[in-house]
């Protein structure tokens, strides 16, 4: 069996915004896009146009109803991938060593030409972020986009991961939050960032950051002390009572 390293360098991860994500998939589809032309066998599709698709992807978005205690129903998209967690159970059960995790920063990632395919780090995995990819046989998985954010081929700005550099609404963050001083682990810090499943003990670096209370219609929002609403003034009426043509125009359809 595969051991974990006592300790890593960093802790590379991601910080995803569960009040921010709009359930567009743009991450989706720009991560099955990156790691079909570069990183290991690409990522396979089985009848893609016919009645039953299927594929592999190494990265989701599970949309859910909540109902909260109050006020109506929300809709949260939830994406979800590998958590390249601390005490990685799909590690420690590979009978090959293809699942490995790296001192370097503490990305988990496989060897695809040491995968036989046996799935039993995906039956190990509490959050089933393994696919098996029905063409090539081998276990797939997030790799945090290894492949792109040491590449000094491309700009600076781009050396991130493939969702990250694409969500257009800015909810998923890369960083290390190993390092406490970290724009991530500031913002975990700041909003109560929380693990997935904490009671697996598996430590997952991966965090998400809750959705906020929303405003709600029959509740005025309260507004701080001392601070100014610069919405007011352009949302008062322009007058209180119409007049000219409007004010005739008015009158004239109170009577119809």
């Amino acid at each position: 069996m595969t051991q974990l390293p006592e300790r890593t360098e960093k802790k590379l991860g991601l910080v995803i915004d569960l009040d921010t994500c709009v359930g567009c998939h743009a991450c989706v589809v720009s991560c099955k896009g990156w790691n079909t032309e570069n990183y290991g066998a690409p990522l396979s599709d089985q009848d893609p146009y016919g009645s039953a698709p299927s594929g592999t992807f190494l990265n989701r978005v599970h949309s859910y109803e909540v109902q909260p205690e109050e006020g109506a129903a929300q809709l949260i998209h939830f994406p979800k991938s590998c958590l390249h967690c601390e005490d990685a159970p799909c590690v420690t059960v590979c009978p090959t060593g293809a699942s490995y995790k790296r001192v370097e920063d503490g990305i988990v990632l496989v060897n695809e030409t040491d995968c036989i395919g046996c799935g039993l780090c995906a039956w190990a995995c509490p959050y089933g972020a393994r696919e098996m990819d029905a063409a090539e046989g081998v276990m797939k998985k997030c790799t945090l986009c290894v492949d792109r954010i040491y590449n000094e081929n491309l700009p600076e700005e781009d050396r991130e991961p493939a969702c990250v550099r694409t969500c257009p609404a800015g909810a998923r963050h890369f960083g290390d939050l190993g390092d406490p001083d970290s724009d991530v682990s500031q913002l975990v810090e700041a909003r109560g960032g929380v693990d997935l499943m904490p009671e697996q003990g598996t430590k997952p670096v991966n965090k998400y950051l809750p959705p906020r209370p929303k405003d709600r219609m029959d509740r005025p929002a309260v507004q701080p002390e001392g601070d100014i609403d610069v919405l007011a003034p352009l949302l008062k009426p322009v007058a209180e009572e119409p007049k000219g043509f409007i004010g005739w125009l008015d009158k004239a359809l109170e009577k119809i």
